[in-house]
Protein backbone atom coordinates (compact mmCIF):
# COMPACT_ATOMS: atom_id res chain seq x y z
CA UNK A 1 0.00 0.00 0.00
CA UNK A 2 1.36 3.84 -0.39
CA UNK A 3 3.36 4.87 2.27
CA UNK A 4 2.47 8.71 2.75
CA UNK A 5 4.89 10.66 4.37
CA UNK A 6 4.45 13.85 5.89
CA UNK A 7 6.71 16.38 3.48
CA UNK A 8 4.76 14.34 0.48
CA UNK A 9 2.68 16.78 -1.82
CA UNK A 10 0.07 15.70 -4.00
CA UNK A 11 -0.84 18.66 -6.07
CA UNK A 12 -4.66 17.46 -7.12
CA UNK A 13 -7.05 14.38 -6.73
CA UNK A 14 -5.97 12.55 -9.99
CA UNK A 15 -2.76 12.78 -8.07
CA UNK A 16 -3.57 10.77 -5.58
CA UNK A 17 -5.71 8.69 -6.91
CA UNK A 18 -3.16 7.47 -9.68
CA UNK A 19 -0.04 6.91 -6.91
CA UNK A 20 -2.40 4.57 -5.21
CA UNK A 21 -3.67 2.45 -7.99
CA UNK A 22 0.14 2.50 -8.70
CA UNK A 23 0.46 0.46 -5.64
CA UNK A 24 -2.73 -1.52 -5.90
CA UNK A 25 -3.61 -4.26 -8.36
CA UNK A 26 -7.26 -4.50 -7.78
CA UNK A 27 -8.93 -7.33 -7.16
CA UNK A 28 -12.94 -8.25 -8.06
CA UNK A 29 -14.69 -10.73 -6.98
CA UNK A 30 -17.80 -12.07 -9.03
CA UNK A 31 -20.66 -13.59 -7.76
CA UNK A 32 -23.31 -15.59 -10.45
CA UNK A 33 -24.58 -18.75 -10.42
CA UNK A 34 -24.97 -18.76 -14.03
CA UNK A 35 -21.77 -20.00 -15.87
CA UNK A 36 -22.10 -18.33 -19.04
CA UNK A 37 -22.61 -14.80 -17.12
CA UNK A 38 -19.34 -15.64 -15.08
CA UNK A 39 -17.19 -16.82 -17.92
CA UNK A 40 -18.78 -13.64 -19.85
CA UNK A 41 -17.55 -11.49 -16.79
CA UNK A 42 -14.25 -12.86 -16.35
CA UNK A 43 -13.40 -11.96 -19.86
CA UNK A 44 -14.83 -8.24 -19.55
CA UNK A 45 -12.42 -8.02 -16.62
CA UNK A 46 -9.11 -10.23 -16.62
CA UNK A 47 -6.83 -8.16 -18.67
CA UNK A 48 -7.52 -5.42 -16.20
CA UNK A 49 -7.62 -7.08 -12.39
CA UNK A 50 -7.20 -10.08 -11.02
CA UNK A 51 -10.58 -11.76 -10.69
CA UNK A 52 -11.94 -14.41 -8.01
CA UNK A 53 -15.50 -15.84 -8.49
CA UNK A 54 -18.38 -17.69 -6.88
CA UNK A 55 -21.21 -19.08 -7.64
CA UNK A 56 -23.67 -18.11 -4.53
CA UNK A 57 -23.62 -15.71 -1.89
CA UNK A 58 -22.66 -18.08 0.87
CA UNK A 59 -19.44 -18.76 -1.71
CA UNK A 60 -19.00 -15.38 -2.15
CA UNK A 61 -19.24 -14.55 1.64
CA UNK A 62 -16.72 -17.14 2.60
CA UNK A 63 -14.34 -15.69 -0.48
CA UNK A 64 -14.83 -12.09 0.56
CA UNK A 65 -13.48 -13.31 4.19
CA UNK A 66 -10.74 -15.02 2.92
CA UNK A 67 -9.80 -12.25 0.65
CA UNK A 68 -10.59 -8.93 2.77
CA UNK A 69 -7.33 -7.21 2.69
CA UNK A 70 -6.98 -7.72 -1.43
CA UNK A 71 -11.02 -7.05 -2.54
CA UNK A 72 -11.94 -3.80 -4.00
CA UNK A 73 -14.83 -4.01 -5.51
CA UNK A 74 -17.85 -6.80 -6.06
CA UNK A 75 -20.21 -7.66 -8.66
CA UNK A 76 -22.72 -9.74 -8.35
CA UNK A 77 -25.88 -10.97 -9.45
CA UNK A 78 -29.31 -10.74 -8.17
CA UNK A 79 -31.60 -13.73 -8.75
CA UNK A 80 -29.38 -16.62 -7.21
CA UNK A 81 -30.24 -19.68 -5.85
CA UNK A 82 -29.68 -20.04 -1.57
CA UNK A 83 -28.95 -16.32 -1.28
CA UNK A 84 -29.99 -13.44 -3.49
CA UNK A 85 -27.83 -10.78 -4.40
CA UNK A 86 -29.11 -8.45 -2.35
CA UNK A 87 -29.51 -9.99 0.60
CA UNK A 88 -25.13 -10.52 -0.01
CA UNK A 89 -23.96 -7.81 -0.92
CA UNK A 90 -26.09 -6.35 2.52
CA UNK A 91 -23.83 -9.44 4.35
CA UNK A 92 -20.77 -8.27 2.41
CA UNK A 93 -21.07 -4.80 3.67
CA UNK A 94 -21.30 -5.94 7.18
CA UNK A 95 -18.15 -7.23 6.77
CA UNK A 96 -15.98 -4.34 4.46
CA UNK A 97 -18.39 -1.85 4.48
CA UNK A 98 -15.74 0.16 2.29
CA UNK A 99 -15.60 -2.19 -0.49
CA UNK A 100 -17.66 -0.90 -3.58
CA UNK A 101 -20.96 -2.88 -4.28
CA UNK A 102 -22.08 -3.23 -8.02
CA UNK A 103 -25.48 -4.77 -8.53
CA UNK A 104 -26.42 -6.90 -11.55
CA UNK A 105 -30.40 -7.57 -12.70
CA UNK A 106 -32.67 -8.50 -14.93
CA UNK A 107 -35.76 -6.89 -12.65
CA UNK A 108 -36.22 -2.71 -12.81
CA UNK A 109 -38.63 -3.22 -9.50
CA UNK A 110 -38.32 -0.27 -7.53
CA UNK A 111 -38.29 -2.32 -4.23
CA UNK A 112 -35.27 -4.45 -4.85
CA UNK A 113 -33.31 -1.35 -5.90
CA UNK A 114 -33.88 0.91 -2.70
CA UNK A 115 -33.51 -2.21 -0.28
CA UNK A 116 -30.14 -2.52 -2.72
CA UNK A 117 -28.87 0.75 -1.70
CA UNK A 118 -30.18 1.25 1.73
CA UNK A 119 -29.03 -1.63 3.35
CA UNK A 120 -25.71 -3.05 1.07
CA UNK A 121 -24.34 0.61 0.69
CA UNK A 122 -24.51 -0.03 -3.33
CA UNK A 123 -22.54 2.26 -5.73
CA UNK A 124 -25.22 1.14 -8.56
CA UNK A 125 -27.24 -1.70 -10.06
CA UNK A 126 -26.82 -2.59 -14.05
CA UNK A 127 -29.89 -4.39 -15.94
CA UNK A 128 -29.04 -7.28 -17.89
CA UNK A 129 -28.14 -7.33 -20.44
CA UNK A 130 -25.12 -5.40 -19.75
CA UNK A 131 -22.66 -3.98 -22.28
CA UNK A 132 -19.36 -5.11 -21.17
CA UNK A 133 -17.50 -1.73 -22.28
CA UNK A 134 -20.52 0.26 -20.19
CA UNK A 135 -19.65 -1.94 -17.08
CA UNK A 136 -15.81 -1.40 -17.27
CA UNK A 137 -16.05 2.32 -17.53
CA UNK A 138 -18.76 2.00 -14.31
CA UNK A 139 -16.29 -0.66 -12.64
CA UNK A 140 -13.00 2.03 -13.72
CA UNK A 141 -15.08 4.30 -11.69
CA UNK A 142 -15.97 2.68 -8.89
CA UNK A 143 -11.99 1.42 -8.49
CA UNK A 144 -11.55 4.98 -8.57
CA UNK A 145 -13.51 5.73 -6.02
CA UNK A 146 -12.65 3.13 -3.70
CA UNK A 147 -8.41 4.54 -4.20
CA UNK A 148 -9.96 7.93 -3.05
CA UNK A 149 -11.68 6.68 -0.30
CA UNK A 150 -8.46 4.62 0.77
CA UNK A 151 -6.27 7.68 -0.13
CA UNK A 152 -7.75 9.83 2.66
CA UNK A 153 -7.69 6.71 5.08
CA UNK A 154 -4.03 6.96 4.97
CA UNK A 155 -3.36 10.70 4.70
CA UNK A 156 -5.55 10.73 8.10
CA UNK A 157 -3.28 7.71 9.62
CA UNK A 158 -0.60 9.77 8.31
CA UNK A 159 -1.79 12.95 10.27
CA UNK A 160 -2.57 11.04 13.33
CA UNK A 161 0.93 9.90 13.33
CA UNK A 162 2.23 13.48 12.83
CA UNK A 163 0.16 14.95 15.66
CA UNK A 164 0.71 12.19 17.94
CA UNK A 165 4.91 12.36 17.09
CA UNK A 166 4.81 16.59 17.49
CA UNK A 167 3.10 16.22 20.66
CA UNK A 168 5.57 13.56 21.62
CA UNK A 169 8.37 15.83 20.55
CA UNK A 170 6.78 18.70 22.87
CA UNK A 171 6.91 17.31 25.40
CA UNK A 172 10.35 15.51 25.25
CA UNK A 173 11.96 19.20 24.82
CA UNK A 174 10.10 20.48 27.84
CA UNK A 175 11.06 17.50 30.01
CA UNK A 176 14.26 18.19 28.16
CA UNK A 177 14.87 21.35 30.03
CA UNK A 178 15.12 20.26 33.11
CA UNK A 179 17.57 16.76 34.12
CA UNK A 180 15.24 15.71 37.23
CA UNK A 181 11.84 15.84 35.19
CA UNK A 182 13.14 13.58 32.35
CA UNK A 183 10.30 11.56 31.33
CA UNK A 184 7.61 13.33 33.27
CA UNK A 185 5.28 13.93 30.79
CA UNK A 186 5.23 10.60 29.42
CA UNK A 187 5.01 9.22 33.01
CA UNK A 188 2.29 11.60 34.13
CA UNK A 189 0.19 10.70 31.22
CA UNK A 190 0.62 6.87 31.66
CA UNK A 191 -0.88 6.93 34.92
CA UNK A 192 -3.41 9.14 34.03
CA UNK A 193 -4.78 6.75 31.18
CA UNK A 194 -4.54 3.83 33.60
CA UNK A 195 -6.69 5.34 35.82
CA UNK A 196 -8.98 6.68 33.13
CA UNK A 197 -9.47 3.25 31.75
CA UNK A 198 -9.89 1.48 34.83
CA UNK A 199 -13.04 3.83 35.16
CA UNK A 200 -14.30 3.01 31.86
CA UNK A 201 -14.10 6.50 30.28
CA UNK A 202 -14.79 6.19 26.62
CA UNK A 203 -12.32 6.06 24.06
CA UNK A 204 -13.13 9.44 22.50
CA UNK A 205 -12.56 10.67 26.43
CA UNK A 206 -8.73 8.64 26.50
CA UNK A 207 -7.04 10.53 23.53
CA UNK A 208 -8.17 14.10 25.24
CA UNK A 209 -7.00 12.76 28.60
CA UNK A 210 -3.32 11.28 26.73
CA UNK A 211 -3.06 14.56 25.13
CA UNK A 212 -3.43 16.79 28.13
CA UNK A 213 -1.21 14.51 29.99
CA UNK A 214 1.81 14.84 26.99
CA UNK A 215 1.41 18.88 27.48
CA UNK A 216 0.20 19.08 31.24
CA UNK A 217 3.38 21.24 31.56
CA UNK A 218 3.73 22.92 28.35
CA UNK A 219 3.13 26.57 29.75
CA UNK A 220 6.56 25.99 31.58
CA UNK A 221 8.79 26.59 28.21
CA UNK A 222 8.12 30.77 29.61
CA UNK A 223 9.55 29.59 33.18
CA UNK A 224 12.75 31.02 33.10
CA UNK A 225 15.44 28.03 33.72
CA UNK A 226 16.97 29.67 37.19
CA UNK A 227 13.56 29.14 39.03
CA UNK A 228 12.53 25.60 36.46
CA UNK A 229 15.96 24.30 37.81
CA UNK A 230 16.31 25.65 41.10
CA UNK A 231 18.19 23.48 42.91
CA UNK A 232 16.95 24.73 46.57
CA UNK A 233 13.03 26.08 47.61
CA UNK A 234 11.88 28.90 45.65
CA UNK A 235 11.38 32.00 47.09
CA UNK A 236 7.53 33.07 47.26
CA UNK A 237 8.30 35.98 44.28
CA UNK A 238 9.40 32.71 42.53
CA UNK A 239 6.64 30.38 43.15
CA UNK A 240 4.34 32.93 42.33
CA UNK A 241 6.08 32.96 38.62
CA UNK A 242 6.14 29.30 38.87
CA UNK A 243 2.11 28.82 39.34
CA UNK A 244 1.42 30.70 35.77
CA UNK A 245 2.49 27.93 34.11
CA UNK A 246 -1.00 26.84 33.47
CA UNK A 247 -2.13 30.04 32.13
CA UNK A 248 0.78 30.03 29.85
CA UNK A 249 -0.15 26.89 29.14
CA UNK A 250 -3.76 28.11 28.35
CA UNK A 251 -2.24 30.91 26.26
CA UNK A 252 -0.06 28.23 24.19
CA UNK A 253 -2.82 25.73 23.07
CA UNK A 254 -5.76 28.77 22.82
CA UNK A 255 -4.66 29.32 19.24
CA UNK A 256 -4.95 25.61 18.08
CA UNK A 257 -8.32 24.53 17.06
CA UNK A 258 -7.69 20.64 17.69
CA UNK A 259 -6.88 21.23 21.30
CA UNK A 260 -9.78 22.97 22.54
CA UNK A 261 -11.02 19.72 24.25
CA UNK A 262 -7.59 19.46 26.39
CA UNK A 263 -7.35 23.07 27.78
CA UNK A 264 -9.58 22.45 31.01
CA UNK A 265 -7.62 19.83 31.83
CA UNK A 266 -4.45 21.71 31.52
CA UNK A 267 -4.83 24.73 32.91
CA UNK A 268 -6.47 23.48 35.97
CA UNK A 269 -4.12 20.12 37.13
CA UNK A 270 -3.11 22.29 40.13
CA UNK A 271 -6.60 23.01 41.57
CA UNK A 272 -6.97 21.13 45.05
CA UNK A 273 -10.57 19.49 46.18
CA UNK A 274 -10.90 22.16 48.74
CA UNK A 275 -10.59 25.22 46.87
CA UNK A 276 -7.04 26.19 47.79
CA UNK A 277 -5.09 25.33 44.25
CA UNK A 278 -4.60 27.28 41.48
CA UNK A 279 -4.71 29.17 38.84
CA UNK A 280 -8.59 29.89 40.01
CA UNK A 281 -9.39 28.27 43.26
CA UNK A 282 -11.71 25.82 41.81
CA UNK A 283 -13.47 23.47 44.35
CA UNK A 284 -15.06 19.90 43.87
CA UNK A 285 -16.79 19.39 40.91
CA UNK A 286 -16.51 22.40 39.61
CA UNK A 287 -12.54 21.24 38.31
CA UNK A 288 -12.59 19.89 35.09
CA UNK A 289 -13.06 15.86 35.60
CA UNK A 290 -9.76 15.25 33.24
CA UNK A 291 -7.91 17.74 35.24
CA UNK A 292 -8.77 15.73 38.61
CA UNK A 293 -6.81 13.07 36.96
CA UNK A 294 -3.70 14.27 35.83
CA UNK A 295 -3.42 16.11 39.18
CA UNK A 296 -3.68 12.71 41.26
CA UNK A 297 -0.98 11.46 38.54
CA UNK A 298 1.25 14.75 38.52
CA UNK A 299 1.79 14.38 42.37
CA UNK A 300 2.28 10.72 42.31
CA UNK A 301 5.49 11.30 39.88
CA UNK A 302 6.75 14.59 41.61
CA UNK A 303 6.82 12.34 44.77
CA UNK A 304 8.11 9.29 43.15
CA UNK A 305 11.03 11.10 41.42
CA UNK A 306 14.34 12.45 42.50
CA UNK A 307 14.39 15.93 41.95
CA UNK A 308 16.88 18.38 42.44
CA UNK A 309 16.21 19.15 46.48
CA UNK A 310 15.15 15.34 47.62
CA UNK A 311 15.09 11.92 46.97
CA UNK A 312 12.35 9.96 45.21
CA UNK A 313 9.73 8.97 47.77
CA UNK A 314 9.08 5.05 47.74
CA UNK A 315 5.98 3.92 45.68
CA UNK A 316 3.86 2.92 49.26
CA UNK A 317 5.19 6.47 50.99
CA UNK A 318 3.59 7.93 47.87
CA UNK A 319 0.13 6.32 47.67
CA UNK A 320 0.09 6.71 51.92
CA UNK A 321 0.47 10.52 51.10
CA UNK A 322 -2.91 10.09 48.01
CA UNK A 323 -4.70 8.69 51.22
CA UNK A 324 -4.04 11.11 53.70
CA UNK A 325 -4.68 13.66 50.95
CA UNK A 326 -8.28 12.72 49.49
CA UNK A 327 -10.78 14.98 50.04
CA UNK A 328 -8.80 17.69 50.95
CA UNK A 329 -5.86 17.73 47.69
CA UNK A 330 -7.80 15.40 45.72
CA UNK A 331 -11.37 13.75 44.55
CA UNK A 332 -12.33 11.47 47.17
CA UNK A 333 -13.02 8.90 45.00
CA UNK A 334 -10.86 9.10 42.38
CA UNK A 335 -8.12 8.96 44.86
CA UNK A 336 -9.86 5.72 46.16
CA UNK A 337 -9.45 4.41 42.56
CA UNK A 338 -6.06 5.24 42.15
CA UNK A 339 -5.50 3.54 45.38
CA UNK A 340 -7.08 0.61 43.98
CA UNK A 341 -5.00 0.49 41.02
CA UNK A 342 -1.52 0.74 42.50
CA UNK A 343 0.20 -2.27 41.83
CA UNK A 344 -0.48 -1.55 38.11
CA UNK A 345 0.88 1.97 38.75
CA UNK A 346 3.43 0.48 40.60
CA UNK A 347 4.66 -2.02 37.57
CA UNK A 348 4.39 1.10 35.19
CA UNK A 349 6.56 3.15 37.20
CA UNK A 350 8.81 0.58 37.06
CA UNK A 351 8.88 0.08 33.44
CA UNK A 352 6.74 2.85 31.50
CA UNK A 353 8.07 2.29 28.42
CA UNK A 354 6.37 -1.04 28.23
CA UNK A 355 3.09 0.62 29.82
CA UNK A 356 3.06 2.81 27.95
CA UNK A 357 2.80 1.40 24.60
CA UNK A 358 0.03 -1.02 25.81
CA UNK A 359 -2.20 1.77 27.15
CA UNK A 360 -2.05 4.78 25.30
CA UNK A 361 -4.57 5.07 22.81
CA UNK A 362 -2.53 7.41 20.43
CA UNK A 363 0.08 5.14 19.51
CA UNK A 364 -2.58 2.43 19.03
CA UNK A 365 -4.17 5.00 16.49
CA UNK A 366 -1.58 5.60 14.26
CA UNK A 367 -0.55 1.38 14.13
Amino acid sequence: MLNIKSDLLLNSVGDLISATSAHNEHTILIVDDEINNLQLLKRTFRNKYKILTASNGLEGLETLKRNIDNISLIVSDHKMPIMEGTKFLEEANSIAPDVIKILLTGFSDVEIITDAVNKCNLYQYILKPFNPEELQEIVKNGLDKFDLASSKSLILKDLKELFYKTIKSIASALDAKDPYTHGHSMRVTLYSIILAKELNIPQAQLEMIETAGLLHDIGKIAIPESILCKPGKLTDDEFLIMKTHPINSEKLIASIKKLDDIVPGIKHHHERWDGRGYPDNLQGENIPYHARIIALADTYDAMTSTRSYRKALDHEVAIAEIEKCAGSQFDPNLAKEFIAIQDIIKAAKENPEEYYLKYSTLYKEIK
